[in-house]
């Protein structure tokens, strides 16, 4: 579903990425994990196209995607959920949702009707957005934050779902129902390529993972054969 080769990008004069290579499978959960900037949100970023790649290749269902800009990529079926929520927090929760739908609904007549069934799927994963649908998206708690940052991606139907950082700066007891929810989403067979900074809980939910170095892959592997990797558990999941 997507295959990541040889991936080169950075910003400016610093290059970050040096020949990172991943794939993710249809319906599967993949994990990205490693220290800070060994280049994660580097790779999702180039991957959906907020970056340009210097070298490399991306291919999503079988289309090369690299070079092209972010809206074209979206359009064609990658979600990228982006670290720190980036919800749109003036705006009411069913408008943040709405937004997330513009990839694939009519422009004009027809868009908010088109749009019900997906509201409506997002609500049943997430009740408390429907609870809260009139509510500002800036008032919600961060876990609340977060499940609309998923469910705004959920509204493109993508085909791949990048989901980066979804724990980041949230409670213990928040983080448990974020990652309950990443279990609904593969369940449900949602094709995500996670990044996460816990990554015994990233390995819980994974089906595969990758750990980056110094903006490459170092090791990978199932979450069993990680799980028993002298250098991973040392590193990452002592």
């Amino acid at each position: 579903m997507l295959i990541v080769e040889n991936l080169h990008a950075g910003y400016g004069s610093s290059e970050v990425l040096v020949g990172t290579s991943l794939h993710v499978k249809k319906g599967s959960v993949v994990a990205l994990i490693g220290a800070n900037g060994a280049g994660k949100t580097t790779t999702m970023r180039a991957i959906s196209g907020l970056i340009k790649p210097t070298k490399g290749s991306v291919l999503l269902d079988g289309k090369p995607v690299q070079g092209q800009g972010a809206a074209r990529i979206a359009r064609l079926g990658l979600a990228h959920s982006p670290e720190g929520r980036k919800v749109f927090g003036p705006l009411s929760v069913e408008d943040n949702l709405l937004l997330g739908a513009f990839s694939h609904l009519p422009r004009f007549f027809g868009f908010k009707a088109k749009a019900e069934v997906e509201l409506e799927r997002v609500y049943e994963l997430f009740p408390r957005l429907r609870e809260r649908r009139l509510q500002a998206a800036g008032t919600l708690s961060g876990g609340e934050q977060q499940m609309l940052a998923i469910g705004r991606a959920l509204m493109a139907k993508p085909k791949v779902i990048l989901l980066d950082e979804p724990s980041m700066g949230l409670a213990p007891v928040i983080v448990q129902e974020v990652f309950n929810t990443i279990r609904r989403l593969k369940e449900a067979g949602i094709t995500l390529l996670l990044v996460e900074q816990f990554a015994k809980s990233a390995l819980e939910v994974a089906d595969y993972a990758y750990v980056m170095e110094h903006g490459k892959v170092a090791v990978e592997g199932s979450p069993a054969e990680l799980n028993q990797n002298q250098r991973v558990l040392a590193a990452y999941l002592g």
